[in-house]
Formats: structure tokens, C-alpha cells, sequence
């Protein structure tokens, strides 16, 4: 039975629609079934473009089987039916263009910055203030969702693409209340590598829409440097359309795991690393996650997501610090404390810029300024967990992340 540690807010059309789906598939067969070679035929005759790519095709196969088994309510098996079209539809119709025009594979990305650290240490906060240096280009959420053709100037800040999306954000925001206390998220502020990467189905985006430990344990062995150079091949078809700025700025958690792979795909990559105590992080995550499940499925077990993400991240923290000890990267790498940054953000991007070497234009700075103003913390209500309310104790978390703990210390 789903746990009840943690009161998670349906409203009440969500309720009634699934209420009715589980009504009638009791009576026939299970609506919107998902149908991975179907979803690919569609993007064909959508784009008129043939694809075939091996590990986006594996990708795919592995989702559709995990998301059988997910526990999908109605309304959770129409809107993953929906997602998993479009994003095949945008990579064919990117993999149309950059057919088309194979110099877009010529696009030059130099020096990427990638933000990257565990979940909830202020990474998407600290991604939003850096995206307004205008030396700096981060893809957008409504690039990632529809960003076939690639933006253009002209229409890059006003266009239909990013209405859609806004008005997609308002529905999910009223169907999942606490959303947005939770995350910030706008149709136009920087998206994660997670989107990019879900245009390849070997994405963790699809781990935070439903339980699917199946295709997770397939998730973490993929062949991470073939999945960064589909990422790499976005961003390229991303700035063809003429908006180029001196350096590209990424961000995922994710980047965690595959840091190895990170620097064989951008050699040349920086990497801005955020820190926060486990015993914060991992109930923070879990309680977005859970959330964002709530969405998909009525089977949500809160004490379940604690524990797996528990598990997650300590093997994803593992698995990046052995490769940094490898790597030998430590002058392409900073450490942030999220501490320091709660306390003063402008003073931690200060201290970023320092270190590569940047200067930050006073006009960049004020918008800077008018940011963290703007979205203090709090003003879309507040963000409440504990360990205890996903299964997991402070034991647990000075066990398993034990190395990441020392760590941390040593930077303080």
C-alpha cells in the first residue's frame, strides 16, 4: 500500500479522471497502451524522416516494458503516451535538419559550463543567475520540448512554442500543488541535460515521472559517452539557427555519474560542483520526486522513493568521486558549499568567475541582482521534509555516503 508519511495532494478532477479510468479498464482492455515501434512509425510519418539509431531505439524498448509495470493511473498513461511521442518527434525532426544540412555537425562548442551536483543543493537557482550573463547560453525548457526548427533570433524571446509551454507548466503547477515550492521551473528559464538527454529515451527524466527500477538498472550501465554525444549533436542544431554566445551552460545532477564520459565527449568542459549534507539531499529529492509521480500514478509510496533514492545518489556519489581522484581535473573544477550560497549568491558568483578567469558585466550583474530578489527563498511557499517521513535514518546516511561526508568536511 502507498505510504502515508507524507500527505501528497491530488486535486480533484485528477482524482475523478483516474477514479473513471480504473472503472472502465476493469471492464476492457487497458487504454492508451504504449506501443514503442508505433511511437516510432508516428514520428516517421510526422517528420517524413527515417531514423535509426540503435541506443535510442533500446532506450525506448526498455521504457515502454518498465512503464508497464509503473503503475500508471489514466491520466498517467495518456500524458507518458504523449511525452514519449513528442520527444520522438523533435529527434526526428532535429535528425531532419541536421541531415539536411550536415554542416550543423561543424557547430563549434567550446569551453561548456556544466553545473552539476547532487539534487537540491541550489544548482537550478545558481543555473537561472548564471544564464543571465549574456556570454552565457543555456537550452531553454521550451527548446528542449519543441525545438524543431532551431531558434532564430527573430523569434527566440516571443514565439508560439513558448506559449504552449507556458500554458503546459500552468496545468501542471494546479495538478501538482506543491510543485512549485518544490522547484523552480518557467517555460522560458534554463532547462536540464535530463530534457536533452530524454530526446535519446536514456534519460533519468523518466525516473522522476515513474518507479521503473528495471530500466534504471539499465539506465546507469548505458553507454554514457554515446548518450553525451547525442547531447552535444543538440546543442549544435540548437545554436544553427544563429544564436551563439561564447559559451554553452548545462546543468544535471546526473552529470554525477558519467563524469568520465563528461570530459571524453567536452574536453575542455567546466565544472561547477555544489555540495550539500546527504542527510538534507536525499529526503529534498525524494519529496520532489514523489510529487512528481503523484502526477502519474495513484500507487505513490513515499517510503519507497526515500529508499531509492537513498540507494541512488550514494552509488551516483561513489561513482563521481572515483572519477574525479582519475580525472586529474581539479583546475576545470570548483566546489560550492550550498551554505554559502543560501547566505549570499552574489558572493559565490563572484568567487565562480574568480576562478575561470570571467568578468561579469555590471548590466549582467544587476539583472544578477534583481533575480535573487526576486525569487527569494520562500516565495512560493515553503519546501518541508525530514529523513524519517521516506524511510531512511541519520545512520543510514553516515553509512552509505560516509566517503562524500569526509569530503564535504574537507572543503569547509
Amino acid at each position: 500500500m502507498p505510504d502515508a508519511s507524507i500527505r501528497i495532494r491530488r486535486p480533484f478532477a485528477l482524482r475523478a479522471v483516474n477514479g473513471i479510468g480504473a472503472l472502465i479498464e476493469r471492464s476492457g482492455p487497458v487504454p492508451f497502451a504504449r506501443d514503442g515501434a508505433g511511437i516510432l512509425e508516428r514520428a516517421e510519418r510526422a517528420t517524413g524522416f527515417v531514423l535509426r539509431d540503435a541506443m535510442l531505439r533500446e532506450g525506448l524498448d526498455r521504457l515502454v516494458a518498465s512503464l508497464a509495470n509503473a503503475g500508471l493511473s489514466t491520466f498517467g498513461r495518456f500524458a507518458v503516451r504523449n511525452t514519449l511521442q513528442r520527444a520522438a518527434n523533435a529527434r526526428f525532426g532535429v535528425e531532419r535538419a541536421i541531415a539536411e544540412d550536415p554542416g550543423i555537425g561543424e557547430e563549434s562548442i567550446r569551453e561548456p559550463v556544466f553545473i552539476i551536483g547532487m539534487p537540491r543543493t541550489g544548482t537550478t537557482i545558481l543555473h537561472a543567475l548564471l544564464h543571465l550573463d549574456r556570454n552565457h547560453r543555456a537550452p531553454l525548457s521550451w527548446e528542449c520540448l519543441l525545438p524543431h526548427p532551431a531558434p532564430r533570433p527573430e523569434d527566440y524571446d516571443d514565439n508560439q512554442r513558448i506559449d504552449t509551454v507556458r500554458r503546459e507548466f500552468d496545468r501542471i503547477f494546479r495538478l501538482v500543488p506543491d510543485f512549485r515550492a518544490k522547484h523552480y521551473m518557467t517555460a522560458d528559464s534554463p532547462q536540464e541535460c535530463v530534457a536533452v538527454t530524454a530526446l535519446n529515451f536514456t534519460s533519468f527524466q523518466y525516473l522522476v515521472q515513474a518507479y521503473m527500477p528495471d530500466y534504471h538498472r539499465w539506465f546507469v550501465d548505458a553507454d554514457q559517452g554515446r548518450n553525451l554525444l547525442w547531447h552535444r549533436r543538440f546543442l549544435q542544431f540548437l545554436q544553427s539557427g544563429g544564436i551563439r554566445r561564447p559559451r554553452w551552460l548545462l546543468k544535471s545532477p546526473v552529470h554525477l555519474m558519467r563524469l568520465r564520459a563528461l570530459f571524453q565527449v567536452y574536453p575542455d568542459a567546466r565544472v561547477v560542483m555544489t555540495h550539500r549534507h546527504p542527510g538534507r539531499i536525499v529526503p529534498s529529492t525524494a519529496s520532489l520526486i514523489s510529487s512528481m509521480r503523484s502526477l502519474y500514478s495513484d500507487q505513490e509510496d513515499t517510503i519507497r522513493t526515500g529508499r531509492e533514492q537513498f540507494a541512488i545518489w550514494a552509488d551516483y556519489y561513489s561513482r563521481f568521486l572515483h572519477d574525479r581522484r582519475q580525472l586529474d581535473r581539479e583546475s576545470r573544477i570548483v566546489d560550492v558549499l550550498f551554505d554559502d550560497f543560501a547566505r549570499d549568491q552574489m558572493q559565490v558568483v563572484d568567487s565562480i568567475y574568480a576562478r575561470f578567469g570571467w568578468k561579469l558585466d555590471p548590466c549582467d550583474r544587476a539583472r544578477m541582482e534583481a533575480f535573487v530578489d526576486l525569487e527569494r527563498r520562500g516565495k512560493h511557499g515553503v519546501h518541508d521534509y525530514s529523513l524519517e517521513q521516506f524511510g531512511v535514518s541519520a545512520e543510514d546516511i553516515a553509512r552509505e555516503y560516509s566517503h562524500y561526508i569526509d569530503f564535504l568536511e574537507s572543503l569547509r
